[in-house]
């Protein structure tokens, strides 16, 4: 009886200790196992994390730079055709889009404080079949110090005379003297500037074709222009 004893408190220990054994086992795997999904999880926050890292980051108007302080970022995009107008923008307002219903053929202007960099005028002039008086009268109303935004839709010289060319050209441009018929052209000047604008891009009509059919493809442009003294 007695080594019958030892014998059943014997296979007690040994079930005792395989239990603990497999409980030990059972709680390795679960923790491992646990370890596996909260990896599977991470994975993508890391993933998207290492993307938004990728990609860069957006300023004003779009621009991938921003501009230092006292200077205003602007960008600008001709009309491509005579289908989709022109786009002004400054300091992540639109001035001037086909969205806001002020767009044009012709010159598409917008005139803008210098200092504060509010728009106080905006206007579309026909050069195809317009009078071009109607520009010149309104380019004389430009204070000294303003800004002026300048882009082409469809056709911004047909119409253009001698006298509106050299007005435009004292605001600081250079292409003004040789644009023609149906050429895609941005520009950026000051009443008073004195000297040629840093700010004008042109894409000339070729006679040979065009990406669009009779006109030049698009032209963009954006930058920095610097605060009124």
């Amino acid at each position: 009886m007695k080594a019958r004893g030892i014998f059943i408190f014997a296979v007690r220990i040994l079930a005792f200790v395989s239990a603990a054994f497999f409980a030990y086992k059972a709680h390795e795997l679960y923790m491992g196992f646990n370890k596996k999904v909260n990896f599977g999880k991470a994975a993508p926050t890391e993933y998207s994390e290492s993307l938004e890292a990728v990609k860069p980051p957006t300023y004003a108007c779009g621009r991938i730079k921003p501009c230092s302080e006292g200077h205003f970022a602007f960008k600008l995009t001709s009309g491509a055709a005579s289908a989709v107008g022109p786009r002004i923008c400054l300091e992540d307002t639109i001035l001037v889009s086909d969205e806001k219903r002020n767009t044009g053929r012709g010159i598409n202007i917008a005139l803008v404080e210098g200092h504060s960099g509010i728009l106080t005028g905006s206007g579309v002039f026909d050069m195809f079949s317009g009078d071009v008086s109607d520009l010149i009268a309104f380019l004389k109303t430009i204070t000294n110090g303003t800004i002026v935004m300048m882009a082409s839709f469809n056709d911004p010289a047909s119409n253009l005379s001698e006298e509106a060319r050299k007005m435009i050209g004292e605001l600081g441009s250079t292409n003004i003297n040789t644009i023609e018929f149906r050429d895609s052209w941005v520009f950026v000047g000051r009443k008073g500037i004195g000297s040629k604008s840093p700010f004008e891009q042109i894409k000339k009509r070729s006679k040979d074709g065009d990406i669009y059919n009779g006109w030049p493809e698009l032209v963009e442009m954006d930058g920095c222009i610097p605060h009124l003294q």
